[in-house]
């Protein structure tokens, strides 16, 4: 065997997953497709710098025959018929999976990606969670003894997972040498231990695919899930994909993604958050038309959000696809009612708008949200499990209106500024000790509002922005400056030995991805360094 585990997994019931069975499962999965996948993060590249030098982008001359075809998905098998309301949330975390499960949600999306800190205990432990909710078997005991367990009494969400995106690693694993991809180490351990378990249960092995950026990526993930159906005899079209439309350049190839996955697709979900952060990425070099206003102001009313969401909706709906709207990162505040009621009419209004333009369900990240966004998916599906009758010929997006963001109203303050900084600073340092899905001033944070932060950081750095509250240019010393007060304020908001451990780095990485010439492209890839030599202290003490 070729593969290899750098790091022994410190979590209950690894030696279960990390069998010879699975590892070999996984291996065979890199000997076909990770050449591949090297080969599309590349163009990528190549991409961006088309993007770079004319300065926009445009549906695909030569995939025109796809968008003009007639063809549908396959049928949504009867487990993801209805998806009104989602719930979101890391697998990782015992408590809060079965928190999930017993949320009374219709779907339960189970995050290795976003909302984890990629700890190899965190991947490999999620794999422990997942199976272990497919037997049915998931508790949990508290350090205070409080036991949690599955309730038999309700129905419970339908499990889809979502693994990493192409370009993140799994340090943890090499194969032939090379470090692994950690996509295919999620799909491939999460496959082999559960796929007869789901579909023993009626439902089978469901995916969330993120952070794609082209249906050639999409035509990856069709021929893993191809070639895993054979390897494991589970019958071809089993396993099913929802993908996320979170990057600028998949927006504009969403039916030829849809297409390309169309035996596996069951949908497109709207992920508005990594949507924004891409957006910045891809023009972060072509000037103040660009700029986008601080992330508070930019709803999904604006009309370049707008034009991506109603796309969105009439593809899904003119392929028998279904379309998920995005996260209500809002967190009910049991100690300021009056600030947990208007958290409660943010997410009523924002799920109302998703409702009355089509979509057939949407995210929270809060238990407590849930019967917020059934309320309103009830009150326009009735006893409908969805609306894919909904076919929106009315909507007309051209290729112009996915990048106006000059139309979207909002400003760039010096509060915004701060905002990002703090943000970034608070959520990286948190990742770094191992929990991805972080609360900061009632907002359920994740990789992706990082993303967004620390990129507009960046882009009003390169385009000199002028801050509209002081009149002042973001400089670096503007920055610099910022920043060390963001610090000092975290510093009184946190345990003096935590803050050294985790927030000291944390602060050091963001100024260093803020302030460089060059731009990083994800901040997940020099937080995974720091991350792995945190956990390599923390086994050598």
């Amino acid at each position: 065997m070729t593969i290899e585990i750098t790091r022994p997994a410190r979590v209950e019931g690894a030696d279960e997953i990390l069998t010879p069975e699975a590892l070999a499962f996984v291996e065979e999965l890199h000997h076909r497709f990770a050449g591949r996948r090297d080969e599309l993060l590349a163009a990528r590249r190549v991409k961006r710098e088309e993007v770079a030098r004319t300065g926009t982008l445009d549906f695909l001359a030569e995939t025109r025959a796809i968008r003009d075809g007639d063809w549908q998905v396959a049928p949504a098998p009867a487990a993801l018929i209805d998806r009104r309301v989602e719930i979101t949330g890391p697998a990782a975390d015992p408590k809060m999976a079965i928190n999930a499960l017993n949320s009374g949600a219709k779907v339960w999306l189970a995050d290795l990606e976003d909302a984890t800190s990629p700890t190899w205990e965190n991947q490999v432990g999620s794999i422990r969670i997942l199976r272990d909710a497919a037997r049915g078997t998931l508790t949990y005991t508290s350090p205070l003894g409080k036991r949690y367990a599955l309730r038999n009494d309700i129905e419970r969400p339908t499990v889809v997972a979502r693994p990493r995106g192409w370009h993140l690693p799994e340090n943890h694993v090499l194969v032939d040498g090379e470090v692994a991809v950690g996509a295919l180490v999620d799909f491939g351990l999460h496959v082999f231990h559960t796929a007869r378990l789901l579909i023993e249960s009626g439902a089978g092995p469901y995916y969330y695919l993120p952070k794609m950026e082209s249906h050639r990526e999409a035509r990856l993930w069709n021929d893993v899930f191809t070639y895993a159906q054979e390897a494991l005899g589970i019958p071809y079209g089993t396993i099913r994909a929802t993908v996320l439309i979170e990057t600028i350049t998949a927006a504009y190839e969403m039916e030829e993604i849809l297409y390309e996955l169309r035996d596996h697709a069951s949908g497109l979900n709207a992920g508005r958050w990594d949507y924004l952060f891409s957006f910045i990425k891809v023009f972060r070099d072509q000037g103040a038309e660009f700029t986008v206003p601080d992330r508070a102001d930019v709803s999904m009313t604006a009309p370049f959000m707008r034009a991506y969401t109603e796309l969105l909706v009439k593809t899904c709906h003119k392929r028998g696809a279904f379309a998920v709207g995005g996260m209500a990162a809002f967190i009910p505040s049991r100690k300021d009612p009056e600030a947990a009621e208007a958290a409660f009419a943010k997410v009523r209004a924002d799920k109302t708008r998703e409702a009355g333009d089509g979509f057939d369900g949407s995210w929270v990240a809060h238990p407590g949200l849930v019967e917020v966004c059934r309320e309103v998916f009830d009150g326009v599906l009735g006893d409908r499990p969805n609306q894919l009758d909904r076919q929106r010929p009315e909507v007309s997006v051209t290729a112009e209106q996915l990048i106006d963001v000059a139309s979207a109203p909002g400003r760039v303050t010096e509060a915004g500024l701060r905002t990002n900084l703090y943000v970034s600073v608070a959520y990286v340092a948190v990742w770094l000790s191992g929990n991805g899905a972080v609360g900061i001033h009632n907002l359920m944070e994740d990789a992706a509002t990082a993303e967004i932060s620390r990129s507009q950081v960046w882009q009003q750095l390169r385009n000199g922005v002028v801050l509209e509250d002081t009149g002042e240019v973001v400089t670096p010393e503007l920055v610099a400056r910022v920043l060390a007060e963001e610090v000092e304020r975290l510093r009184g908001e946190v345990d003096p030995a935590r803050f050294d451990r985790y927030y000291v780095p944390a602060a050091a990485l963001v100024s260093d991805i803020c302030l460089s010439e060059e731009y990083v492209d994800f901040l997940t890839l020099p937080a995974y360094e720091l991350l792995d030599a945190i956990e390599m202290e923390d086994a050598v003490a």
